[in-house]
């Protein structure tokens, strides 16, 4: 299953599918279906997040042993290789909880360090297990196959933030105190106007109260004009 499993991992890793609050929902169907297809097993979103905590755990475990001088990877058998027992028991000396590793057979190393790693380790900056020794290990994880509480994903997190800001618009809205309209003339006000318009014929009138009652602006545009230019003015509306 590892091997199958880690396929998955390793093509969706390439495509930039692991982000740093973990992989992308399709990654898990994607692993679902080919463990499936490749060893006839059902397997759930849990089943595959244990799974890869064990694995991290492996990582974490044999690379800090691998930067130290002195230790090396079986390729072929696929575990640890030292120097000498005498490096081992210095290294552990302060780990007493990972003496399995000593002979922890591990598939997959590649993929693994793929996946859980930028870098392969590349022996800089070694120590030797002696100087290590004094180093303590983070405490092993436990790999549960119990539901993992689901963290809330990244819509879910903008949709609450929008409903928090409506919330907020809303009530930057409210006010006690009441809107004021806008002003709006009226047609007695146009009539009064056109009145004071010295030898404006009657018919022009009319046409042009037509007009100015449906547009207030234009009628506060005759109200700034001269009195003796209006009529003319008027009449050049089209």
């Amino acid at each position: 299953m590892d091997e199958a499993l880690l396929d998955v991992l390793v093509e969706h890793h390439n495509k930039g599918d692991h982000a740093q609050n973990g992989w992308k929902p399709h990654v898990y169907t994607h692993a679902i279906r080919h463990v499936k297809d490749k060893c006839n097993k059902d397997i759930t979103k849990d089943n595959i997040s244990g799974r890869m905590r064990t694995l991290d755990h492996h990582y974490e475990v044999v690379s800090k042993i691998l930067s130290q001088s002195g230790f090396g990877w079986d390729w072929t058998n696929n575990r640890l290789s030292m120097d000498s027992d005498d490096v081992w028991a210095k290294y552990v000396e302060a780990c007493k909880e990972i003496k399995s590793y000593k002979t922890k057979v591990i598939k997959h190393w590649e993929s693994i360090c793929i996946v859980y790693s930028k870098d392969y380790a590349n022996g800089e900056g070694t120590k030797t297990g002696a100087e290590i020794a004094a180093e303590p290990l983070e405490e092993p994880i436990e790999v549960s196959l119990e539901v993992v509480p689901k963290r809330q994903r990244t819509g879910d997190a903008i949709l609450c933030m929008l409903g928090d800001m409506k919330k907020d618009l809303v009530d930057a809205f409210k006010t006690t105190e009441p809107i004021p309209l806008p002003k709006v003339t009226t047609p007695a006000e146009i009539l009064d106007a056109l009145g004071l318009i010295p030898d404006l014929a009657e018919q022009d009138m009319l046409r042009c109260y037509g007009k100015l009652v449906l547009n207030d602006r234009l009628f506060q545009a005759l109200k700034e004009l001269p009195i003796t230019m209006r009529k003319t003015w008027l009449l050049m509306l089209p």
